[in-house]
C-alpha cells in the first residue's frame, strides 16, 4: 500500500488474488475497529463479514458505481459504501483488488427516517380531509397539497408561487398568518375559504431565510364535522321534544268535571319530575279556575323524603290558589315516608281510591250549588 492510500480520508483495503488482506489503511482501522496487524493476511470475509452474501460475489461485478453493503459489526450492522478496482491477468483471472469506501451508517439511517416520514406524510395528506402548505418569509406559497383541495376544485400546488396576502386580499384570517410569520404559533378559529369551513394551524419555522419555509400551515376541512354537528343538534332537539311529550303523557291533567281535575302520576317520581308536575298542575289550576285538584298516586310505589315534601308543598300551593288538593291511592311505603317527615296532614284531604275522591268533590260541589 502506497503512502497516498495510507493517508487517504477514506477506507482503502488491498487484496491479493484470493481476497486475503495485504493492505489496511488507518481509516479502515477506525471504521471497522480492527488493527492492520490483525487484518493483514486474513480472508476479507473474516475481517469484514457481510450481513448478506460474500465478498467474492460483490467483487465479481462492476465496482465503478459506489454501493452500500451491510457489514456485521457488534449488535448493529455498519453501512459501508464501497467501490473497487479489480486487476486481472491475460486470462481474466483476478490477481489483486483494491476496495475504497466510507462508513455511511448515519446517512443511511437519516435517509430511512426521511423515507419513513415521507411515506407517513403522504399517507396523511392522501387520506385525511386536509391540506398542508408552507409560506416563505414574505408569505409566498412554497408548497400546497392534500386530499381536501379536491373539495374546492383545486389541484396540488395550485397556489405555489403566489403570495397569500395578494391571493386572498382582505380575508379575515390573514392577520393570524401575519402573527405566524412573526414567530407566533396560532390555532385559528374556523374560517370559511372558497366556500368551505376550515380549521387552521399555523406553525412558525425558526431562522427561515429567503425562499425557505417560514410557516407551515395545516388546514382541516370541517365540512363533515359541521354536517355531523348539525345532525347531532337536530337529533338532540328531537330527543328533547320526545322527552317533553313523554313527560306530558306520563302526567296528564284531566278535567273530569266542572271545577275538578285529576292528575294520575305513574312511574318513578324524583325531585326534578315533581317540580315539573307542580308547575304544570298549578298552571292548570289557575287557567281552568278549578275548585278541586286530585293527585292520584296509585301508580307510584316509592318516593324519597325530598319528593314527599314536594308533594305536600304542592297541596299547600294549590290551597293558595283557592282550590283544594286531594291525595288518593297512597302506597304503604309512601305513607311511611310521609309519616317519617312529621308532616301535619290534618288539613289535607286523603282518600284511598280515585272514585272516593271524585264522589267527595261532587258532593261538595252539589252542596254549594244548593246554597
Amino acid at each position: 500500500m502506497d503512502e497516498r492510500s495510507k493517508h487517504a480520508p477514506h477506507v482503502v483495503i488491498d487484496l491479493d488474488d484470493v481476497r486475503r488482506v495485504r493492505g489496511w489503511n488507518p481509516r479502515a482501522e477506525q471504521v471497522f475497529g480492527v488493527a492492520a496487524v490483525d487484518a493483514v493476511g486474513r480472508d476479507l470475509d473474516e475481517v469484514v463479514p457481510l450481513v448478506d452474501g460474500a465478498w467474492a460475489d460483490v467483487l465479481a461485478t462492476d465496482g465503478v458505481t459506489p454501493r452500500v453493503h451491510a457489514v456485521t459489526r457488534g449488535d448493529r450492522p455498519l453501512q459501508f459504501e464501497a467501490w473497487w478496482h479489480v486487476t486481472r491477468d491475460g486470462d481474466g483471472r483476478p490477481t489483486s483488488a483494491t476496495i475504497y469506501g466510507h462508513d455511511v451508517t448515519a446517512r443511511v439511517a437519516a435517509e430511512r427516517r426521511a423515507a419513513l416520514v415521507e411515506r407517513m406524510f403522504g399517507a396523511v395528506i392522501e387520506n385525511v380531509d386536509m391540506t398542508v402548505w408552507a409560506l416563505d418569509p414574505d408569505g409566498v406559497y412554497l408548497y400546497q397539497d392534500g386530499k381536501a383541495m379536491q373539495c374546492v376544485g383545486l389541484t396540488p400546488q395550485s397556489f405555489t408561487g403566489k403570495n397569500i396576502f395578494e391571493a386572498f386580499g382582505s380575508h379575515e384570517g390573514l392577520p393570524v398568518v401575519r402573527q405566524a410569520l412573526a414567530g407566533e404559533p396560532c390555532l385559528a378559529e374556523e374560517v370559511e375559504v372558497l366556500g368551505v369551513p376550515w380549521r387552521n394551524w399555523y406553525i412558525p419555522v425558526a431562522d427561515a431565510g429567503p425562499g425557505e419555509a417560514a410557516v407551515v400551515g395545516i388546514s382541516l376541512d370541517m365540512s363533515e364535522a359541521r354536517r355531523r354537528e348539525i345532525e347531532l343538534r337536530a337529533k338532540l332537539d328531537l330527543i328533547e321534544k320526545q322527552q317533553e311529550v313523554i313527560r306530558e303523557l306520563s302526567t296528564p291533567i284531566i278535567e273530569v268535571w266542572d271545577g275538578v281535575i285529576t292528575l294520575p302520576i305513574m312511574g318513578l317520581v324524583d325531585s326534578v319530575r315533581t317540580a315539573e308536575i307542580m308547575d304544570n298542575l298549578l298552571q292548570a289550576v289557575g287557567r281552568l279556575r278549578v275548585r278541586y285538584a286530585i293527585l292520584d298516586l296509585t301508580g307510584v310505589e316509592v318516593v324519597d323524603t325530598g319528593t314527599a315534601s314536594h308533594l305536600i308543598g304542592m297541596i299547600e300551593a294549590i290551597r293558595l290558589l283557592g282550590a283544594e288538593g286531594i291525595l288518593t291511592g297512597i302506597h304503604p311505603m309512601i305513607a311511611q315516608t310521609v309519616v317519617s317527615l312529621g308532616v301535619d296532614l290534618s288539613r289535607v284531604t286523603v282518600h284511598a281510591k280515585l272514585r272516593d275522591a271524585l264522589q267527595y268533590c261532587l258532593v261538595r260541589l252539589g252542596a254549594k250549588k244548593k246554597r
